[in-house]
């Protein structure tokens, strides 16, 4: 093999469209912009979403409600749900592997819903102020 002899395999370089480059080429003239307009004219364009001057669909419809992109990232637990656990100490992983809290939560927040009759000891889990209120009065705490 010489260097002066490697050639790209066949039909893997296609030449490149040379348009507005006589009519025996299929592509002369107008060089496949049609006839006339602003897209046939050199600079003319125009925004995306733009229609000729009437007001734009995305202008039109009306903006509704608002979805937070941290939604999923706290996930709500209720005292009711504290008082089945086996453990007294509770973290942010003993219910993750209880299954209270989904895989996608980054923390968890304790809500007042239910009752708690033991007393269990929270560790890096917020609380409502009345479920703090009510895990102090079962004889638990919060840190």
């Amino acid at each position: 093999m010489r260097l002066n002899t490697i050639k790209p395999a066949a039909g893997s370089n296609k030449a490149r469209r040379r348009v507005g480059r006589g009519i025996g080429s299929g592509l002369g003239k107008t060089a496949g912009r049609g006839h006339k307009g602003q897209k046939s004219r050199s600079g003319g364009f125009h925004k995306v979403g733009f229609e000729g001057g009437q007001m734009p669909l995305q202008r039109r419809l009306p903006k509704r409600g608002f979805v937070s992109t941290t939604r999923d990232d706290t996930a709500e637990v209720r005292m009711s749900d504290l008082a089945k656990l086996p453990v007294a100490d509770i973290d942010f992983l003993a219910l993750r592997s209880a299954g209270l809290v989904p895989a996608r939560a980054k923390t968890a927040k304790v809500i007042k819903s239910g009752k708690l009759e033991k007393a269990v000891k929270l560790t890096g889990i917020a609380t409502t102020k009345g479920a703090r209120a009510a895990i102090e009065a079962a004889g638990g705490s919060v840190a």
